[in-house]
């Protein structure tokens, strides 16, 4: 068995955040897959179901990000899940808007998602940083970070999700850098989404490595892509439009 853990805030205040963007990737391949409903367990949301005939279990914890190694840990305790079969979807400030870079280990950058795993289960499981862009100074990384989508990232944000969803197997099969090149053949290589809200100006440098993240944030088969659904519901809801 495979788990697939979405890093997010629970409630509607923050269904929008790009802090949550590891809670909307899992809600799309939980869609695209035709997953069981989510239930409540392990302090969390769960949904069971099957990608290219495996096994998988999607979990949205409810603890607060910063408290999430705590139902992390409890659904790995319970299914007895090695760390190499842990797959954790999160938001990254180090990437540009809709990159994504796969590894295993390595620290967690001041996210503190990641560092509430690693405190509870060490740091050998895989990651999956989805790009949100940086703000550009220290001062903007808690409003950037806990605040909406843009309705620019729109486009951008759709077509990274049901990508992500579409190339899943590659993740469950151990083929990261297939997902890796996969994903970005299809979202457009190094180009950065136009106009995309935290996307660099070409002239300006990119942000130091291991720039603090925010430190609270409290308050089987081919997968079927249809244009409407719960994740596009929430998106038109949160760009608003068509």
């Amino acid at each position: 068995m495979l788990l697939m853990v979405g890093l997010g805030n629970p409630g509607p205040q923050y269904e929008g955040n790009r802090h949550n963007i590891g809670f909307m990737a899992v809600d799309e391949i939980a869609r695209a897959f035709r997953f069981g409903p989510w239930t409540r367990k392990f302090q969390g949301e769960i949904a069971e179901g099957s990608i290219e005939g495996e096994k998988v279990l999607l979990l949205k914890p409810l603890t607060f990000m910063n408290d999430s190694g705590r139902s992390v840990q409890a659904a790995v305790s319970f299914y007895k899940i090695a760390l190499a079969d842990l797959v954790v979807f999160h938001d990254e400030l180090d990437l540009p808007p809709g990159k994504v870079r796969v590894k295993t280990g390595g620290g967690h950058g001041g996210h503190n998602g990641l560092r509430s795993i690693d405190a509870h289960l060490g740091k050998d499981y895989r990651r999956v940083r989805l790009g949100i862009g940086h703000p550009g100074s220290k001062e903007r990384v808690n409003p950037h970070v806990l605040g909406d989508f843009a309705k620019v990232d729109r486009e951008w944000l759709e077509m990274l999700l049901g990508e992500i969803a579409r190339h899943a197997g590659a993740l469950v099969k151990g083929e990261d850098a297939v997902f890796m090149n996969r994903l970005s053949l299809a979202t457009g290589g190094s180009q950065e989404p136009a106009g995309a809200k935290g996307a660099a100006p070409k002239s300006a440098a990119a942000p130091p490595k291991g720039q603090s993240h925010i430190r609270q944030a409290r308050a089987g088969g081919k997968p079927a892509l249809p244009a409407t659904g719960p994740m596009a519901g929430m998106l038109k809801k949160l760009f608003g439009g068509d």
